[in-house]
């Protein structure tokens, strides 16, 4: 059956009208809390932008959760749920606030914050791959002066720890017999990477700047233990003078996840493929390569018994 409803016109605008009231009431208690700067999760629509805009008020809507804490924790300010009696030391401050035109993006940029310890690095670059690039480089180097912090022993960079490194493995190498001293040998030889991959990546004869720290590093009458890669000229220097530094911490770290890659590798024997395995929808059981099997399994093996069942 069908029911048709009534209505009076007048009460229903009577609905939109008190509707639009709570609207309103809301924006007004928003401006009379005395913030100049309000940012929300959900979105705001034009009304509420425009009724804010009227009274120098900004407004951003869809704050995302990180961006959203990081300034509350730098301006004091306090997430709110309701704008009803808005007490004054839930309201943030900051020196100065702009909303600014960065290439083809707008940001809003928090300065002078009472609580903010950290700062906004805004990356550009002609392609994406740079900025990938610089983005990571910033991670690491950001990184190991956190970790430099945290722990306070540190040893010479640009590769003199490592050509360090490998002069007293080859030394003690002479005092081994057997194998082992070949092996020895290697993981001095490997150690010499790190210096020569900073060479070329500087652009400079890794070959040449190699004999140059072989040459400092095994000199009796002059300290050249902290002698590594300058690329600034080209050459060797002391990067210890020059604070060129790396935590003990990550060094060690490095050496020990290294030491335990190569060791997982050396002790792979054999490695089996089977092709009819990868194709898509094969779900036939391959039978194994055990020796006088011919690839058909323990039944192949067992054809000719009693008991055995050959399944095709």
């Amino acid at each position: 059956y069908q029911r048709r409803v009534h209505g009076d016109p007048e009460s229903y605008q009577s609905i939109v009208d008190a509707e639009w009231d709570i609207i309103y009431e809301k924006l007004a208690q928003c401006v009379a809390s005395g913030a100049q700067v309000i940012l929300s999760r959900l979105a705001i629509g034009d009304l509420a932008t425009q009724y804010f805009a009227d009274r120098n008020l900004f407004c951003a809507g869809r704050v995302p959760e990180e961006d959203m804490k990081r300034v509350c924790k730098a301006t004091g300010a306090q997430v709110l749920t309701t704008v009803r009696n808005v007490p004054p030391e839930t309201l943030g401050t900051c020196g100065h606030f702009e909303e600014k035109q960065v290439g083809g993006e707008r940001y809003n940029l928090f300065t002078g914050c009472p609580s903010a310890k950290t700062c906004t690095i805004i990356l550009r670059g002609g392609a994406e791959q740079f900025i990938e690039e610089a983005e990571r480089s910033l991670h690491d180097s950001i990184m190991i002066v956190r970790k430099g912090m945290q722990h306070q022993k540190v040893v010479a960079g640009g590769g003199a720890i490592e050509m360090e490194l490998s002069k007293y493995l080859r030394e003690h190498a002479r005092t081994i017999r057997g194998k082992q001293q070949i092996i020895v040998n290697e993981y001095a030889k490997a150690l010499e990477v790190i210096p020569r991959q900073l060479a070329d990546n500087a652009g400079f004869d890794s070959t040449d700047i190699l004999n140059k720290l072989r040459y400092m590093h095994h000199k009796k009458d002059e300290d050249g233990r902290n002698y590594g890669v300058d690329v600034d000229t080209g050459g060797v220097c002391d990067t210890f003078s020059k604070y060129v530094w790396e935590p003990v911490d990550v060094k060690r770290n490095a050496l020990y996840a290294a030491t335990e890659a190569a060791n997982l590798i050396l002790s792979i024997d054999e490695t089996v493929k089977n092709p009819k395995s990868e194709q898509p929808g094969d779900n036939t059981p391959v039978g194994g390569r055990g020796r006088g099997t011919g690839g058909r399994g323990m039944a192949g093996m067992l054809g000719g018994r009693r008991g055995v069942r050959r399944i095709k």
